[in-house]
């Protein structure tokens, strides 16, 4: 079977939610359900995609095991350089992590003048988060240097850009710490850049959260260059297409942003929600599927069972035991 045939198969057993109820409370987030048991969290991912603040009402198949898988891969990759959450990855949709109190910031890190970025240079800013950024600069150029432009976490509504000044004024983090995680989130962002360019891609823009672990130390969480987190160009075509002035050909969230775009949403206050269309939720499917293949060098095995709650109910069996494990530590 075709890997759109693999695709459709699943249309109809996408993961949009779990209600793992002996795991205690669940705390749902625009992709993950995450639970608390202990000090240990079990982040299940699931088939849902977001975009533009709001939660689509069609899940993704085996988006889910692609964004945790992929994550999985570079936490792995990255943990000589960061130390990150991770206990173990007990199945395709399911991360066992240590629990971290999470930092209220996002380390939103630019390598590439696009998205946000790109709409305020457009309308004549200069400054973003605190960094000054040259003139002459058009759609996509690479930046002298990549840049850490951090955001405020918000429970509802868009994230806003901030500086480290402002972080520092609020209490959030000291001075101190806000330069030790703009540190790890530069480094982090040159390993995953070095990967991209040995797989034929360009690490546009990413994101990182950060958590203290409560030994003091800080952990990068959540997940880490995965296309819901990252945009990425293909890099064979950039310099044609910045000389062109032309769209990028890309590996990200983007082309669903654009997707809604067209047909009438932006997540403004009286828009309608567009529903998916099963040929452009394979599509999706599909490019997420090929950002794995391509940064891990690995063909990506989609779990096709159309039964994966149970699959994961067996998963989870033993996570008592990881607690325990966990505090013993």
């Amino acid at each position: 079977m075709t890997t759109r045939g693999v695709i459709r198969a699943q249309l109809d057993h996408t993961v949009q939610e779990t209600h793992f109820q002996h795991l205690g409370m669940r705390f749902k987030g625009k992709v993950r359900d995450t639970y608390r048991t202990g000090d240990v969290l079990i982040l299940v991912t699931t088939d849902r995609i977001s975009a533009f603040d709001h939660v689509l009402r069609q899940g993704i198949p085996f988006k889910g095991q692609v964004l945790n898988q992929l994550a999985a891969w570079f936490f792995e990759q990255t943990s000589d350089v960061c130390p990150n959450h991770v206990i173990s990855v007990p199945d395709p949709n399911i991360t066992v992590a240590d629990r971290c109190h999470a930092v209220p910031v996002e380390f939103v890190v630019r390598g590439y003048l696009a998205g946000h970025a790109w709409r305020l240079y457009r309308d004549g800013h200069r400054t973003l988060c605190g960094k000054v950024l040259p003139d002459g600069l058009s759609q996509n150029s690479r930046l002298p240097e990549p840049i850490l432009t951090p955001a405020t976490k918000a429970l509802a509504g868009h994230d806003e850009d901030t500086t480290r000044e402002d972080v520092v004024a609020q209490g959030i983090l000291s001075g101190a710490d806000f330069d030790h995680l703009e540190s790890m989130a530069l480094t982090l962002f040159e390993r995953g850049s070095e990967v991209a360019n040995e797989r034929g891609l360009i690490l546009v823009d990413t994101k990182y959260e950060f958590g203290r672990y409560h030994d003091g130390t800080y952990r990068v969480i959540d997940e880490i260059h995965t296309p819901d987190s990252s945009r990425y160009f293909y890099s064979d075509t950039y310099e044609e297409s910045l000389s062109q002035n032309a769209p990028q050909r890309q590996l990200s969230k983007e082309f669903v942003r654009e997707w809604l775009m067209e047909h009438g949403f932006q997540g403004r206050d009286g828009e309608r929600l567009p529903d998916l269309s099963d040929e452009f939720r394979i599509d999706v499917a599909a490019r997420y599927m090929e950002l794995f293949d391509r940064l891990t060098g690995t063909r990506f095995v989609p779990d096709t069972t159309h039964e994966p709650i149970a699959r994961m109910q067996r998963a989870l069996a033993g996570v008592g035991d990881l607690d325990r494990a966990s505090r013993q530590q």
